[in-house]
């Protein structure tokens, strides 16, 4: 589920004295998507021929809602609907109070109300991570913890250099969040990749630098050794440990 504060708050920015709501650390912006993971019903359409671009006007201003702010894993069933009201009174000018009065009053709430669900998204991933690598221990008695929290668990053992920071590595990978989702991956792309270890995150660098060349292992990061409360991009959620098959085939100075 993806919160896009930014956008979220275009609809209460200050202009003229209005009140502005939304001012909220990097943090939050991802910090639902984790939880959800949409699957789009198919079927026969609902309406005839000639209404059908109206209806899919209508599903394009609500897939890009949902894209920015998945409100469905934020809210509960009475909230939407409310919600949804606002939204239309709105577009169809029936609304019996000023917007921008009740924005002014209650955007502050709003603002307060959607973070304080998100950082209870945010502890929960968090919280499942520890509990994925606890569990990875327990099913895996060749595993290793690091002192930094990464899981290190050789699957082949490799024969050649281990690279360091300043080297250049060739590899294949897989990365998984921890409900198995794939979140990017050489191995389905069919195509190794290459870069300098010094310029990932810091699980790889500690993860490879255990390896030798010809060797393969799966890396459990934690988030902090990952990319923390920020996520990347649509990809990793904030707060999320991230698993990896890694194969190294070459290291170059």
């Amino acid at each position: 589920m993806y919160v896009n504060m930014s956008s979220v708050a275009a609809f209460f920015v200050a202009t003229s004295g209005r009140a502005a709501a939304f001012s909220t650390r990097s943090a939050l912006p991802q910090a639902a998507r984790a939880l959800s993971v949409r699957q789009m019903a198919t079927g026969p359409m609902p309406y005839d021929e000639d209404k059908m671009p109206i209806y899919a006007l209508g599903l394009n201003i609500g897939m890009q809602i949902s894209q920015q702010t998945d409100f469905k894993t934020l809210l509960d069933e009475d909230e939407l609907e409310i919600l949804l009201k606002g939204f239309g009174d709105v577009v169809k000018v029936e609304a019996t109070v000023n917007p921008m009065e009740v924005l002014q009053k209650y955007g502050p709430a709003v603002n307060q109300l959607l973070r304080e669900r998100m950082d209870g998204i945010l502890d929960r991933v968090k919280k499942e991570g520890g509990e994925f690598i606890e569990g990875f221990l327990d099913c895996n008695d060749e595993a290793v913890k690091t002192d930094s929290g990464l899981v290190y668990y050789s699957m082949i053992e490799g024969t050649g250099a281990s690279p360091t920071v300043s080297d250049t590595v060739e590899v294949h990978y897989h990365g998984t969040l921890t409900d198995g989702t794939v979140f990017d991956s050489s191995v389905d792309r069919g195509a190794t990749i290459k870069f300098g270890l010094g310029q990932v995150i810091k699980g790889w660098q500690e993860g490879l630098a255990m390896m030798k060349e010809g060797g393969k292992a799966t890396l459990v990061i934690p988030s902090e050794l990952a990319y923390g409360d920020n996520g990347s991009g649509g990809a990793v959620p904030p707060g999320a440990t991230l698993k990896f098959e890694v194969e190294l085939f070459k290291v170059n100075p």
